[in-house]
């Protein structure tokens, strides 16, 4: 059966980070990614006499088992992957970490406890690689990437910049076209590549696959990177140790430099010593000439300068840069002039900041395009800062951030306050400065106080125009809200309190959420077939493709809504909760397989089953049975809030029920039959017996109704166990997708279309407030106020 992946990956993680003790998570990944590698290449290739990676039987995982609890558990497991990398030349990629370093792991019990633990985290039989990315299911890579983004999270300030977030990485490889490469032998380079996130996430891209370069300075980093490659099926993929700036690893015969067709990099932010190894003024591969030289404590430039010098002629590129690269001056700016004059740059992508681990300064892509740069007649910018969710202590992009980026960058479409084409002349009026600000105001405008409105009363006309977006879809709404009070002033025709009932109420409201809802169902009827149609080993993300971008053209054109607030519901609600369905269902097939709870003892007490929730098998075959508990427990929560109400009355010193009240403050039946017993037959205290025996009565009925709703309960769920076990492969695709699915969505989007609304109402609200009392009216109470201070006071003057 499957497993719910996010669980999966997520209990890894807790595991691994709580076996680390005091070791820095920047180090620690290196032990826990080499047992991944080892892990994956063992279940992938054992036994395979035709694999590309040799796994001996010594140099295996199951090797590592064995050595659970031995004494000498960290030198076994180096002669594990010390065999590995004899097998396979992977000497010095894979044999990076030391597992008998007891500065790091702990001596004697503790190391190997430690690792016996950390063994048996990979141990478990779900994390299954053998058929990694069969079908579409790239368990393996999922598995990484989220330990590297929380690998990278927790390793602090520059220590996270071994890995590039994926979504930065997503739009960098859209940008720059590489879904347009046509052949495998085409080219993809990166300079400073780190662990190979990034590199590797752009040639996914491409239809047929690129042949892929990097160099990155730290070995440890760079033994992650070549082990990335085979671990993501790109064995062949080259990754080489050194400083790109002061010896460029990849040159052609010629001594030159090699030319890459694609080219990304996030380099290190303003390096200072970016010149060590070399002099920039004599450069024998000749970047800087025709540009200028970088500053001495600033290598920002240096390494956009050396992707240049790495593409070929039509070569396409981009690079992460922190902003300070598009409006500093001296140096800097004479570089930038010749870029723009020479027209390398073709766009710039400013990004939200606190994205990267590491920094929290914002950032910025430039993309660079080598072909017919003679040509080029400005730059396309986008101002992509205000488009992100928090995540932690991060900003992180939403799925709709990148895909509003891609689409706007690729189309050239100029969007007001996002995106515009600038031309070089106009760059040139500001003195080649390219801070976006400069060319997109993404200010929200200001909200201009009215000095005659707050004087004379009534709503400014212009703001009520402003909010012309809506009128345009609800122009009648706008005549039943205001009516005009004055030349350029209206007033409300409703009080405060009745604005938002007008608006949601309101035939063309009503008329416009009906034509949203008959978008969605027409896009969702369009879709059953495809969802019913799902099978044993269908690829989950063909199957999310398919529908973000359906919906996005459903949704394009409309007025209010944005179709990218509507993409983001369907991505959230496919990360949340579809993508771990289909992928048991491309797994498991049709049907609803249960999961026992189990006690502390091993016992099974419950199920449930991830797929169906039992809320659907009751709502759709159990209604009259839930709606009876439903009746039992009203009448029983009603007799608890009687009793209540008693408590309340009669409770505390002196009440009727003082003394059937124990220390805890509860009342129990064994304290009332005592009391009754004591004092019935006592004319003294009738009253109290009366009380006493109506509180007991409603002890009895509480009781009765308590032991009929947990009968009522276990009888439901004995029902629902054996309605599990009845269902058929289409009745799980009923519940699924028309009880479980399509509804979730709607109500996400729907509430889209709530919040359009009360966004409206809001800003009405907030203007009628504003004006709502004039100069006059706050004269008349300081008025009337001042009079009846000076009357208290001239009675206490005449006391």
């Amino acid at each position: 059966m499957a497993i719910k992946k996010s669980e999966l990956y997520s209990s890894l993680w807790k595991g691994c980070d709580e076996l680390r003790g005091g070791m820095d998570a920047s180090q620690y990944k290196d032990y826990v990614l080499v047992l991944l590698f080892v892990k994956y290449v063992s279940d992938k290739y054992l036994g395979d006499d035709f694999s590309p990676i040799e796994v001996p039987d010594a140099g295996s995982f199951q090797a590592m088992i064995s050595l659970k609890g031995n004494p000498n558990i960290g030198e076994g497991i180096n002669n594990i992957i010390a065999n590995l990398a004899e097998a396979n030349d992977l000497r010095g990629v894979i044999d990076v970490a030391d597992f008998n370093d007891e500065d790091k792991l702990g001596k004697g019990k503790e190391m190997v406890a430690r690792l016996t633990n950390l063994i048996a985290i990979f141990e478990n039989p779900a994390l299954n690689f053998k058929k990694n990315r069969s079908d579409g299911d790239d368990l393996l890579g999922d598995a990484y990437e989220y330990l590297m983004r929380n690998f990278a999270t927790q390793s602090g300030k520059s220590k996270g910049q071994f890995y590039t977030p994926a979504e930065v990485s997503r739009i960098m490889a859209k940008v720059v076209g590489i879904n347009t490469a046509k052949r495998q032998d085409q080219t993809i380079y990166d300079p400073t590549c780190g662990s190979g996130s990034l590199l590797l996430k752009a040639a996914d891209q491409a239809p047929k696959g690129l042949s892929i370069y990097g160099q990155e300075m730290d070995n440890a980093t760079r033994a992650l990177a070549q082990m990335n490659m085979i671990l993501h099926g790109h064995a062949d993929g080259i990754i080489l140790q050194g400083n790109t700036l002061a010896d460029p690893l990849f040159k052609e015969e010629n001594k030159g430099l090699k030319r890459f067709d694609f080219a990304v990099a996030n380099p290190p932010f303003s390096a200072k010593a970016w010149s060590n190894g070399f002099n920039p003024f004599d450069d024998e591969f000749k970047r800087f000439d025709g540009f200028g030289i970088p500053p001495a404590k600033n290598g920002d430039y240096a390494f956009l300068l050396h992707l240049i010098g790495s593409l070929k002629n039509d070569g396409k590129g981009a690079i992460i840069l922190p902003h300070g690269v598009l409006f500093r001056g001296n140096a800097e700016a004479e570089i930038r002039k010749n870029l723009i004059e020479q027209g390398f740059i073709k766009g710039i992508i400013g990004l939200p900041a606190n994205l990267f681990y590491g920094t929290g300064i914002p950032a910025c892509i430039i993309v660079l395009d080598k072909f017919n740069i003679g040509e080029r007649q400005g730059i396309f910018m986008i101002d992509g800062s205000r488009g992100f969710v928090k995540d932690g202590n991060k900003n992180r992009l939403r799925e709709q951030d990148i895909h509003k980026i891609v689409d706007v960058f690729n189309k050239g479409l100029e969007v007001p306050k996002y995106s515009r084409f600038v031309s070089v002349d106009e760059i040139k009026d500001n003195d080649y400065n390219l801070n976006i600000p400069r060319y997109i105001d993404s200010q929200e405008s200001e909200d201009i106080q009215d000095i005659r409105a707050h004087l004379l009363g009534g709503i400014p006309k212009d703001d009520i125009e402003a909010l012309g977006k809506y009128w345009q879809v609800y122009p009648g709404l706008k005549g039943e809200l205001f009516e005009v009070i004055g030349e350029g002033y209206l007033g409300l025709r409703v009080g405060n309190d009745e604005i938002k009932p007008t608006i949601f109420n309101h035939g063309e409201f009503i008329h416009y959420s009906v034509e949203i809802e008959g978008i969605f169902n027409s896009w969702k009827n369009e879709h059953l077939l495809l969802l019913r149609g799902l099978e044993k080993g269908d690829n989950p993300n063909k199957i999310i493709d398919e529908l973000s971008e359906s919906i996005l053209e459903a949704f394009a054109g409309r007025s209010l809504i944005d179709k990218y607030d509507v993409y983001q519901h369907l991505m959230s609600y496919w990360l949340e909760t579809m993508r771990d369905d289909v992928y048991i269902l491309v797994q498991d097939g049709w049907v609803a397989n249960l999961t026992p709870i189990l006690n502390k003892k091993g016992t099974a007490t419950d199920y449930t089953c991830e797929l169906i929730p039992k809320e659907l098998i009751i709502n759709r075959y159990f209604v009259e049975e839930k709606a009876n508990i439903e009746e039992l427990e009203s009448k029983r929560d009603e007799i608890g809030r009687e009793m209540e109400e008693i408590q309340e009355e009669y409770g505390g010193e002196e009440g009727l029920l003082e003394e059937v009240t124990n220390d805890s403050g509860n009342i129990t039946k064994a304290n009332i039959t005592a009391r009754i017993k004591e004092i019935k037959g006592n004319s003294e205290f009738e009253e109290e017996v009366k009380l006493l025996r109506v509180y007991l009565r409603l002890i009895d009925e509480q009781s009765g109704l308590n032991k009929q709703v947990k009968d009522g309960e276990k009888l439901l769920n004995d029902l629902v166990l054996k309605q599990y076990k009845l269902l058929t492969a289409d009745e799980v695709k009923s519940l699924v997708i028309d009880d479980k699915w399509f509804p979730s969505l709607w109500e996400s989007i729907n509430s889209e279309m709530e919040r359009i609304s009360q966004r409206l109402a809001q800003r009405i609200i907030e203007l009628a407030d504003r004006y709502g009392e004039t100069l006059y009216d706050l004269e008349n109470d300081v008025n009337l106020l001042t009079n009846k201070v000076e009357k208290h006071l001239q009675l206490m003057i005449n006391g």
